[in-house]
């Protein structure tokens, strides 16, 4: 907390001291965000070339210093982040793209870039004195918030809506959360969640409405930079459904900038699916948001009244990017496609950002000649139901030599292509 310069709300502007403990402004209510202000003249004696280049903590906690907590327990956390960038190949190819990136999140101990935002959580609620959490979530941020919360030895209370993927709930019922599957869609869960926190004065893991979980998810942007050397590529592309991740991308490279580590912002392509794309239809028309239907595979984005739209607009309106959707049959062929030409396997929500990439590039949005990174949010493991509509059936067939013979005479070119 060393460098927090003051707290700004979103919507009225109003500043407040560096010691606030308020999680929105309390002139505006919940929809008054706040943003934390850092003082970059003062972290600059501290975060520079020289501090990246003696550090030998290579988990998210390597940007500590860059951070809105303490952090005094995080040798007890699990290891989150300092994930793999990988570096294309076929995918590239595929695409046209000289210099494509995938920023493998699946890779985190719960599988998601969710676990960035909870191991802040559950720090923050450590040195506040609460051990009960509490968040709404489609998925990912409900396992992740289980699994870094029984790391630490607090309580998690789960809200989730009942289309919610079985793969999350297993993982957070391992766990030990309490689980709610509420009857009804994620805007039904988040407004239970928020009656509940209210209520019962648990710690509010809702990342729209915390503004220090930003300060977690800003991470997978610090590492992106870092990992390029510290040039920053020319694009990133970002699934978005309430707009708190697509925020934290843009909060990582501005920080890194301002600190002068990186000599531009990339443009941030933000990606929804047509099913659900309040945003896209917003910035397409010219006008605010509205609600939109939640009707999509990719559940993790399936957010039709989002929670953080003044940060995740001004992410890309400031980053000279643009938005986009793409179709779940996108989404499913995107699957497909990062699977099969590099071996990662990636569920709906994160592949969006590939298959935003892919669409970007046939509208001629982005150069065959440019550096992108996708951030794959999340591992396919979380919802194995649709990784199977993308990768299909296997063969069946009786266990005998002569059968395979015969299908591989009529195969053959199939399988060795």
């Amino acid at each position: 907390m060393r460098f927090i310069h003051s707290y700004e709300c979103t919507l009225c502007g109003a500043v407040y001291p560096a010691d606030s403990s308020f999680f929105t402004c309390p002139a505006c209510g919940e929809k008054g965000i706040l943003e934390i202000r850092y003082d970059y003249e003062r972290m600059k004696s501290i975060v520079n070339a020289d501090y990246f280049r003696a550090s030998k903590e290579f988990s998210m906690w390597r940007y500590l210093p860059l951070m809105s907590i303490r952090g005094t327990d995080i040798g007890e956390t699990l290891r989150v982040g300092w994930t793999p960038l990988y570096r294309t190949q076929r995918l590239g190819q595929t695409l046209q793209i000289d210099r494509l990136f995938v920023k493998d999140e699946g890779c985190n101990p719960t599988a998601s870039l969710k676990d960035r935002a909870s191991a802040v959580a559950c720090l923050h609620a450590r040195e506040m004195g609460r051990p009960i959490l509490a968040c709404a979530s489609t998925g990912n941020a409900a396992s992740s918030l289980a699994g870094n919360a029984a790391r630490l030895g607090l309580k998690s209370v789960i809200f989730v809506p009942k289309r919610a993927p079985l793969g999350k709930l297993t993982q957070m019922m391992l766990f030990g959360a309490t689980v709610i599957s509420v009857d009804g869609d994620y805007k039904d869960a988040f407004r239970l969640s928020r009656e509940a926190i209210a209520k019962y004065g648990w710690y509010n893991r809702n990342a729209a409405i915390n503004p220090h979980l930003v300060e977690g998810k800003k991470t997978v942007a610090l590492e992106i930079a870092e990992q390029l050397g510290f040039h920053a590529p020319d694009w990133v592309a970002v699934s978005v459904g309430d707009g708190c991740t697509v925020a934290g991308v843009y909060k990582g490279f501005y920080d890194f900038w301002k600190l002068g580590l990186i000599e531009k912002i990339p443009k941030i392509l933000g990606v929804q699916s047509s099913g659900c794309a309040p945003f896209v239809e917003a910035a397409a028309e010219r006008r605010g948001l509205r609600e939109a239907a939640e009707n999509t595979i990719a559940d993790s984005i399936s957010v039709g009244i989002p929670r953080n739209p003044v940060k995740a607009l001004r992410a890309v309106t400031a980053s000279k990017g643009a938005w986009i959707a793409v179709s779940d049959a996108d989404i499913l062929e995107a699957m497909r496609l990062l699977g099969r030409t590099e071996g990662i396997f990636g569920e709906p929500a994160g592949v969006a950002a590939v298959a935003g990439v892919q669409a970007a590039r046939i509208a001629g949005w982005i150069k065959k000649e440019e550096t992108v990174v996708a951030v794959m949010t999340g591992n396919g493991l979380k919802d194995p139901a649709n990784g199977q509509k993308a990768a299909g059936s296997p063969v069946v067939m009786k266990p005998d030599l002569a059968t395979f013979v015969h299908w591989m005479d009529q195969h053959d070119k199939e399988v060795c292509l």
